[in-house]
């Protein structure tokens, strides 16, 4: 089971980290989403830097820093649950499949580490 969590969470962690830069830089693609969804322009750094410190805690805890590792992909599930309830909430369903593949990376980070110990 350790192979499949260290896999999928080097998976999570270059996920986060690509969407945190998009976010942070501002790109044109989350510039759109974020507006059709209602997330205000300058909450984008914000919620870049969130994913950014969840990829971070995740490799913390590939690390050895278990805690961190563990407390970041519970963050990540419920910062991820909130975009799912932001796109329902505003009725964007076409790319739904975004917010809910980057909650399924986080709950399969979280299962498979409670599973690895």
């Amino acid at each position: 089971m350790y192979p499949a969590f260290v896999i999928v969470t080097l998976v999570t962690v270059l996920a986060n980290a690509a969407i945190a830069v998009a976010d942070l830089r501002g790109a044109g693609f989350v510039l759109a989403n974020s507006a059709e969804v209602g997330v205000p322009r300058g909450w984008l750094w914000w919620l870049g830097a969130l994913k950014g410190a969840g990829a971070a805690g995740l490799l913390l805890g590939l690390l050895g820093v278990v805690w961190v590792g563990e407390a970041a992909a519970v963050g990540l599930v419920l910062f991820f649950m909130g975009a799912v309830i932001a796109h329902v909430r505003a009725g964007v369903y076409r790319n739904m499949a975004f917010p809910g593949g980057f909650l399924c990376l986080a709950v399969a980070v979280l299962v498979l580490g409670a599973a690895a110990r």
